[in-house]
């Protein structure tokens, strides 16, 4: 399959791309951002753009692609509700509506967040635009769309993220992440099983939309 990666920079997306590279059933990647992934590799080809609204300049480098995997997302902690949608819900909706009118096969995977809210009425000013994110997304005409809700991520591979408040908070975290890995294994994902469980998604489908952790664990295996 051909795949569009967004967010190949952060933790999240560092994790996909790794998936995807080694993945033969993966053959080509084009990184979709506004800064390079810094790899090399014969599969990848990077897109950078310093304004994610505006594919017009680049859509003819859009068609032929099977998959959308969107990794790209930010911290709300500090942010208006206004500043966090123009990022959250009106960049992704942006692409995804490009990329659903060049390519009307695809199936496209947004990585949203456990607690997200289908109602998007809720108390929880992030949960409240990532459900409306959601739930647009999935009104599109896709082939078929998945919106991945991981709780913890635990980091493999030597990935870090690029956020120095959660680089600090993981490694402050980490022993109670690995405890709870050894524990309850159900509860915590990975950068490699989330990038795993995509690939199956985008090749073979998933069992409904909405994904847990328990689900996109099951789907990586």
């Amino acid at each position: 399959m051909k795949v569009i990666l967004t967010g190949a920079t952060g933790m999240v997306g560092q994790g996909v791309l790794r998936e995807c590279l080694l993945d033969p059933q993966v053959e080509s990647v084009v990184s979709l951002g506004r800064s390079a992934t810094g790899k090399s590799d014969p599969k990848l080809r990077e897109l950078v753009r310093s304004d994610l609204t505006d594919l017009d300049p680049v859509e003819d480098q859009l068609r032929g692609f099977d998959a959308c995997f969107f990794c790209l997302g930010i911290p709300s902690a500090g942010m208006s509700e206004a500043d966090y949608t123009r990022v959250t819900y009106d960049l992704t909706i942006a692409v995804a509506q490009k990329l659903v009118n060049l390519n009307s096969a695809m199936t496209f995977i947004y990585v949203s967040g456990a607690g997200t809210d289908s109602s998007e009425h809720g108390r929880s000013m992030w949960a409240r635009v990532k459900g409306r994110t959601e739930n647009a997304l999935l009104r599109m005409p896709f082939r078929a769309a998945y919106m991945f809700r991981p709780g913890v991520i635990r980091a493999r591979h030597g990935i870090r993220s690029r956020s120095t408040t959660y680089r600090v908070l993981y490694a402050v975290l980490l022993p109670v992440v690995l405890l709870a890995a050894a524990v309850a294994p159900s509860a915590i994902t990975s950068t490699e099983q989330v990038g795993r469980a995509m690939i199956h998604a985008a090749g073979r489908g998933a069992p409904k939309p909405l994904l847990g952790t328990r689900d996109i664990n099951e789907l990586a295996r």
